[in-house]
């Protein structure tokens, strides 16, 4: 029996009882204060789907019994479906027979009304139906991905991508949060492959004809969206993590790849168990890795069943940096945190989204720190914070909870402030409320709401209740309104061994600065260097008096959502005494100043001696954020060489010795932190030009044709991408044959991106144009379009506008009202926003063009911030 025939087997063996807790709340459906677009009065308590997938034929039959509770008198039934056909439906109340029905689609609204002749009276019933659907090509429902396996074969797997709004494109359904229900999924598949999903295989049928029948166990109580299948040549690889086995499945010959992230669940199971006080539910937990790539999503939190596309999840010795190793370790926590946040517990209605991701990420950085501490996970925390300012600084932000009323404005919701802000605030909360507080609220959280919904609030009381006294009103300023706030220290003076600090609060703002600034209740944590931390609720104006003379910081530990805006002497001062900051420290003070400067609230050149002080001794971890300022500045001068060549030089001068002393290969004993400054100096002194890096990258390309591994390590995507961004035709024509003739899909895929990563604007059209054709593989065309857009936007945007139809056929459903914006977005040309708004108002609703909005006024806003800092920039690298 081949390996593959006996995977459903062991499946099979692993333990399938589930014992489904006393439920939190009936089957009812929402709650009255919950938003649905469904009519309320019906819920579904149990679904019984059986699927055949046609993979050859991208199409699939349904059956589905649904157990159904109508609380009150309805005219009909009205289900989520898109996308498909409805042959049959048939209703069975509790006590009588089964009636016939008709079923009225509605697309527009994604709906399937089922009307059975007469009203429908309170009771239980069950709704059979026959149906049929597509298979999609992008990641939307139940979706194929084609690969060329180990041996070089043609290979298509099915998957399923649900969240937001898209289980209705594989069973009619209550696709709505707040409709949970229990799950049995039967699914006929072709004999030996592999069939996977939320739950361990509970029996296999031969079917004869080359067929089985899998049956998998009955889920928990879940939400639509939680729900997986995947189907294909595959195989698994499983540890025990005390009584769960965790799994990851690849593609066959690949799950050696998946060691990191099999080794990753193994430790981080048991961690989370004591974390959250309510051990893993399931008796299983898959990471299932999917060949190909989405430009808007890496993995998916199925209970149970984690998918991620291999570059998320596979590590190849041949290519794979340790920043991708350290981003696989986080990806695979954020998703099992999820399995708590999110799936155990789920947001009553995507008001709450950032309920499930922000908390996901916060416990994904903290898990990653606890476990490996020579990391220093929590710095990432600084960057996490910078990425959510980034847009909570522009008019366009919105709150962390904010409202959501369709299908669309969900898609849209996925962004930044969802994510790291949201993040940023439970790191903030925490602080204020203890670790032990904090953790103990949680554990009562999930305890009290376990296969429930809930919203923020709930969050927040229970938090308080276990101790964190006044947490409320700090949690609620900073989910229900948008923006930063703007801490100002107004003096500061020594006084009997102690720093009297008066502080103020304001709003910091890139885009407008003349608005009444919002009030926050602002959790500030001061300190003296070396001195003792003090505390201050700040809203409005305050005093603090910290113990200890001399620099001062006012977001110790970098746990604040706010700016921290100094006199003058104190950033002088903590630059003179930056290494005696924690590394935390350093990085958020960098950050902070930089800032300040691009917003006008100091001189950008305070910021930029700031960054000249960064001495050579600071951690590897800080040093590495100096090249992303540099690449910044250099940027800010684009369509200036000259101007761009002192910055260059400059760059040569700060960074090179610090390549000299590390060097371009890993050395045996370095410090964990060297890789990682390694790669963003290659990056930075590469993107700028800098001969001696692209000298070293041309040497090792060059030296491809007598040795095949001389690229091979960390490093050499870095190389290859300083490759193609100075690229000739020969070499792009190069780049092209060694996609073709890669060994794997995940070192194809990454190697037909960078050829959209041209600075030549000949070879970047004929990267687009490539784009467009099957040769790079439906799901990485995309990236190319992508990569075009970083450097050659406007060239991107209008080939994108001229071939719309094509390109909306590359990307996922749900992400197409945003990919023109984020193509355009990093443009600093005014026709650019003028071109973006006009695309919008033809084609986008208002509710749709959220993204769209975003990106016009960070391209105002970097206009206007270039030419106001231009003259301030070349004067200070003439100095340099």
């Amino acid at each position: 029996m081949s390996f593959a025939k006996m995977l459903p087997l062991m499946l099979a063996a692993a333990p399938v009882a589930f014992v489904q807790p006393v439920l939190a709340q009936a089957p009812v459906g929402p709650a009255a204060n919950i938003t649905t677009q469904l009519p309320r009065g019906a819920a579904p308590s149990h679904y019984a789907i059986t699927v055949t997938p046609d993979a050859p034929n991208l199409k699939f039959s349904g059956k589905v019994t649904i157990d159904i509770v109508l609380s009150q008198p309805l005219p009909a039934l009205v289900l989520n479906a898109a996308d498909l056909t409805i042959s049959d439906v048939r209703l069975t109340p509790a006590k009588g027979k089964a009636v016939k029905g008709s079923a009225r689609i509605d697309a527009a609204a994604q709906t399937a009304t089922l009307d059975f002749g007469k009203p429908l009276q309170p009771g239980n019933y069950k709704v059979d139906i026959v149906y049929a659907g597509v298979i999609n090509t992008q990641a939307n429902g139940l979706f194929a991905l084609d690969y060329t396996d180990n041996a070089g074969k043609a290979k298509r797997a099915l998957f399923t991508q649900f969240e937001a709004p898209d289980a209705r494109r594989f069973v009619p359904s209550f696709d709505e949060p707040s409709y949970k229900a229990t799950f049995d999924l039967t699914a006929i598949v072709p004999t030996g492959e592999l069939a996977v999903s939320n739950m361990p295989v509970r029996a296999s049928k031969d079917m004869g004809g080359g067929k089985t029948q899998v049956t998998f166990g009955t889920s928990p109580k879940m939400s639509s969206y939680l729900l997986f299948f995947g189907l294909g040549e595959l195989e698994r690889a499983t540890k025990m993590a005390g009584a769960t086995e965790v799994g990851v499945i690849t593609g066959k010959g690949n799950t050696g790849k998946a060691q990191l992230a099999l080794d990753a669940s193994a430790a981080i199971l048991p961690w989370f168990n004591d974390y959250f006080g309510v051990p893993f539910p399931l008796p299983k937990l898959d990471n299932v890795a999917g060949p190909g790539q989405s430009q808007f999503f890496s993995a998916m939190e199925n209970w149970g069943a984690i998918f991620t596309f291999e570059r998320a999840l596979l590590v190849d010795p041949r290519f794979t940096s340790e920043e991708t190793k350290r981003t696989i370790y986080e990806i695979v926590a954020h998703e099992m945190a999820h399995q708590w946040f999110g799936d155990l517990v789920t947001m009553a209605w995507w008001d709450d989204l950032w309920l499930n991701e922000g908390f996901a990420s916060w416990m994904a950085t903290k898990v990653t720190d606890k476990l490996n501490p020579d990391w220093e996970m929590l710095l990432t925390r600084v960057e996490g914070r910078e990425r959510a300012m980034g847009l909570d600084a522009l008019a366009t932000t919105h709150p962390v909870v904010q409202k959501i009323n369709t299908v669309e404005e969900v898609n849209q919701a996925f962004d930044a402030i969802t994510y790291q802000k949201g993040e940023a605030v439970i790191t903030m909360l925490e602080g204020y409320a203890g670790e032990d507080v904090w953790r103990s609220g949680i554990r009562s959280y999930m305890k009290a709401h376990a296969y429930g919904n809930t919203v923020t609030d709930d969050l927040w009381k229970a938090v308080e209740g276990a101790g964190a006294t006044g947490l409320v009103a700090i949690a609620h300023d900073f989910t229900s309104k948008p923006g930063i706030p703007l801490v100002k220290v107004d003096s500061a003076r020594c006084s009997g061994g102690n720093m009297m600090l008066r502080l103020s609060q304001g709003e910091f703002s890139r885009d407008r600065k003349d608005k009444a600034p919002l009030s926050w209740n602002v959790p500030v944590k001061a300190q003296v260097l070396g001195g003792q931390a003090q505390r201050l609720i700040l809203n409005g104006q305050g005093q603090m008096t910290l113990p200890g003379c001399g620099a001062y910081v006012i977001n110790a530990g970098q746990t604040g959502y706010y700016r921290s805006l100094y006199p003058q002497a104190n950033v002088k001062a903590l630059a003179k005494d930056f290494t005696r900051l924690s590394s935390i420290d350093q990085t958020g003070l960098l950050a902070d100043n930089f800032q300040l400067g691009l917003g006008g609230y100091q001189p950008i050149g305070l910021a930029l001696d700031l960054i000249d002080a960064v001495p050579a001794a600071a951690s590897p971890a800080v040093l590495a954020e100096v090249p992303g300022y540099l690449s910044s500045a250099y940027t800010m001068l684009e369509g200036d060489k000259a101007a761009q060549a002192k910055v260059a030089a400059y760059a040569s001068r700060k960074l090179t010795p610090m390549i000299a002393n590390i060097g371009y290969d890993a050395k045996a004993g370095e410090g964990p932190q060297v890789p990682v400054l390694r790669s963003a100096l290659v990056a930075a002194l590469g993107s700028m030009g800098d001969n001696a890096v692209v000298g070293e990258a041309n040497r090792r390309f060059a030296a491809l044709a007598s040795d095949p591994a001389a690229l091979d390590g960390p490093l050499r995507n870095s190389w290859l991408r300083i490759i193609a961004q100075n690229a000739d035709a020969a070499t792009w024509d190069r780049l092209r044959a060694m996609a073709n003739g890669a060994k794997t899909d995940l070192e194809k895929s990454a190697t037909f991106a960078l050829l959209g990563a041209a600075k030549d604007e000949a070879l970047a059209r004929k990267a687009l144009d490539l784009a467009l054709t099957d040769e790079p593989g439906k799901t990485t065309s995309a990236a190319i379009i992508s990569q075009v857009g970083g450097e050659h936007p406007m060239l991107a945007v209008d080939y994108v506008l001229a071939h719309r139809q094509q390109y909306e056929a590359l990307i996922d459903v749900s992400a197409r009202s945003q990919a023109i914006a984020r193509l355009g977005g990093g443009s600093a040309d005014p026709a650019m926003a003028t071109k973006l708004d006009s695309y919008a108002s033809q084609h986008l609703t208002p509710e749709s063009r959220k993204v769209v909005d975003r990106s016009i006024s960070a391209i105002k806003t970097r206009i206007e911030t270039r030419a106001r800092l231009k003259p301030a920039l070349i004067s200070w690298f003439a100095r340099k």
